[in-house]
């Protein structure tokens, strides 16, 4: 059997099982999908986000996707479940590691999963932009950007973690073209980070376009994301704030899968899941106290798109 490929959909994930996980009020201010808690309950949530992260790397693995789980045992890093906004891997053998808005989630960047993936995949260079943060200047990995892998569009919505001084030097890194754009969400909130908004599959999109603030931009976006055949799939404020965007295509061993939420799933309206399921299998994750932090399952999973070496 030939199994499923698409440049978009990796067929390996890093994750990270927190230990001491809890909702960073250092991060909350810029947030509005995080939920402040109560620091009693600190332990009960911690112990359930570590239980959510051992099962969705469980039914991953059941549908065909290396999952590669690292522990994080630290006290200072409640945010480390959401790897995917410290580094990136890329085709042809690329990783870049970003530079963090928070100082508490700087410290989330660990050279023992970089120097893992040189290990087992073929990697030829890692581009460090962490040094940016001197300059306050960040951009959060795949949390800033949504990256179209096929038509080579780094979709990304402004705020204080995306900055586009360093999106432009990405994009000329990587081989992108940068698509920068304001959204916000129904109260006039800006969107945090553009994966909670957005995301690009193989023969689809989710999309909230009415959070893209000026109208020939909103309708620019929608016009290159169906450029090529796909379906554009337009979410609500209330599917966007279910996490309905935040979902991420994947290669499994029976073709391609949608990770998403529980919550997400719930979201969807069935026309709109009649329409993925036309491409993707559609793999729920029951995830809601991670979601406290203000992220969902795409957040949870950085995808590997690199040679695997062989043996």
């Amino acid at each position: 059997m030939i199994k499923f490929f698409s440049v978009q959909a990796p067929a390996a994930v890093v994750m990270i099982r927190p230990h001491h996980f809890h909702s960073n009020p250092e991060t909350a201010d810029d947030n509005v999908f995080q939920i402040r808690q109560d620091d009693a309950a600190d332990a009960r949530i911690a112990a359930q986000a570590h239980a959510e992260v051992s099962t969705a790397a469980e039914q991953l693995q059941q549908a065909g996707i290396a999952v590669h789980l690292f522990e994080d045992e630290g006290r200072t890093t409640p945010d480390s479940v959401f790897p995917n906004n410290w580094f990136s891997t890329h085709a042809g053998g690329h990783i870049a590691i970003y530079p963090m808005f928070s100082p508490s989630r700087r410290h989330e960047r660990r050279m023992d999963v970089i120097e893992f993936l040189k290990r087992h995949y073929r990697v030829q260079d890692v581009i460090d932009y962490s040094g940016l943060e001197q300059d306050g200047i960040a951009l959060e990995g795949t949390g800033s950007m949504v990256l179209d892998h096929i038509q080579r569009i780094a979709y990304a919505a402004r705020s204080n973690r995306t900055n586009e001084v360093a999106l432009e030097r990405f994009c000329t890194h990587f081989n992108f073209e940068p698509m920068f754009f304001n959204a916000a969400d129904a109260t006039g909130h800006k969107i945090y980070h553009t994966n909670v908004m957005m995301c690009v599959g193989t023969a689809f999109t989710l999309i909230g376009l009415d959070t893209i603030v000026e109208p020939e931009r909103r309708r620019e976006v929608a016009a290159r994301l169906s450029e090529n055949g796909r379906d554009v799939i337009d979410l609500t404020h209330d599917q966007i704030a279910a996490f309905a965007g935040n979902a991420i295509e994947l290669a499994g061993s029976d073709g391609p899968v949608l990770a998403l939420s529980q919550r997400a799933f719930a979201a969807l309206r069935p026309d709109q899941i009649a329409t993925i399921e036309q491409s993707a299998r559609l793999l729920p994750l029951s995830v809601p106290t991670i979601e406290l932090a203000g992220g969902s399952v795409r957040c949870m999973l950085a995808g590997v798109h690199l040679t695997k070496r062989p043996g």
